[in-house]
């Protein structure tokens, strides 16, 4: 029998909507209002200056180990607009213009960076999950947030976010053959920065396009400038509407840039080379889609200059907030078990005669007996 080609009904195709330089593609933009649009501007300068205020904070030493978003911010703030509040969205860590676009407070942020618990915890009706540092766990209970969508039938959807690095995971896989075989309605949405900390994306797959992995599992994908909030917009509506009508999942590779450094633990310039990162200064999100408002008519320097202020104001009193921020030091021995265990319970006293500056005196060895 002669060799027969295997018929793959799946797509994968490459979307821009705005060039390098803020040129407009007219024949793809989408319909947006004026006040949306400069809504998303505001968001993702919200979203910079956040991050370039986190960096600074840790290297005072006011927060901890930061992870910064320079350079993707369009990547995410796209898929969040277009999700509605009863939609659900799955974080992964580079995810904050979308996280405040869905209603996190920057104190809220600085209380997760700062290490309180409140900072993980989504604020009151808001669809989300926390940061989920852990890389690719999210795409594992990502689908299963999708899956208990579909069989309540309510046409909400799930959107999950990973890096290039988490699709060397398997959890990344198995979330992926989960979403097509059960058809859920789920988008996958990869953070392609080029950058597994060190480890560059040529390291992690063979596959021309991280989008085309999608084929594998039994569904359609799209490689979009990350970079061009525009096309991020426009596939994110298109796998949006095809998930809510039962179409199934959609996986959306976002190729951007990670122009700063993996977290502030981290040295790039000792694995990557600084020429790389020029080249993609140019392509800058925050740019781009400023000239485009500006070309369209919809902002002018005043205005620009505007909204610079209200957001500075905003971080100065998100910062002060944080810093005021009194933690209950007795407050996670209420958070383990429904009724305090007896070792709790001493252990609680304990700590609480000794804040008190009244110290038990029992011996140490009886002390501690009582958890062993």
């Amino acid at each position: 029998m002669p060799r027969q080609p295997i018929p793959i009904p799946h797509r994968v195709e490459s979307l821009s909507v705005l060039d390098a330089n803020g040129n407009l593609d007219r024949e793809l933009e989408p319909e947006i209002s004026e006040d949306d649009l400069r809504r998303l501007y505001k968001y993702l300068v919200s979203a910079r200056m956040l991050d370039e205020r986190c960096f600074k904070m840790q290297r005072q030493g006011r927060i901890g180990t930061y992870a910064p978003t320079r350079g993707q911010e369009a990547a995410s703030l796209g898929i969040a607009y277009v999700l509605t509040p009863d939609d659900w969205m799955v974080p992964s860590f580079r995810e904050s213009a979308a996280m405040l676009w869905r209603g996190w407070s920057m104190e809220r942020m600085f209380l997760y960076w700062g290490g309180h618990e409140l900072g993980t915890t989504p604020p009151e009706g808001v669809n989300d999950t926390p940061i989920a540092v852990p890389v690719a766990s999210q795409c594992s209970y990502g689908p299963g947030i999708a899956w208990g969508l579909k069989l309540r039938r309510q046409g909400r959807i799930c959107a999950a976010f990973v890096g290039d690095g988490g699709t060397s995971e398997g959890d990344f896989h198995e979330g992926m053959n989960f979403a097509g075989v059960y058809q859920l309605p789920y988008i996958q949405v990869v953070q392609n920065n080029h950058w597994a900390i060190s480890l560059p994306r040529y390291k992690q797959t063979a596959s021309p396009t991280i989008a085309q992995k999608a084929i594998a599992y039994g569904f359609d994908a799209i490689q979009v400038d990350g970079n061009d909030l525009l096309a991020v917009i426009v596939a994110m509506r298109e796998a949006a509407e095809k998930a809510r009508t039962g179409g199934g999942p959609t996986l959306i590779e976002a190729v951007t840039y990670r122009l700063g450094v993996h977290t502030t633990a981290d040295d790039p310039k000792k694995y990557r080379d600084e020429k790389e990162v020029e080249e993609w200064l140019p392509r800058d999100p925050i740019p781009r889609f400023r000239k485009y408002l500006h070309t369209k008519g919809v902002l002018n320097d005043q205005q620009d200059q505007a909204i610079l202020d209200e957001i500075k104001a905003e971080l100065d009193a998100a910062t002060k907030s944080y810093e005021e921020y009194k933690v209950d030091p007795l407050g996670f021995f209420h958070h383990m078990y429904s009724e305090m265990t007896p070792e709790l319970i001493a252990q609680k006293a304990e700590l609480e005669a000794y804040l008190s500056g009244h110290e038990p005196a029992q011996d140490k060895t009886e002390r501690y007996s009582r958890v062993l």
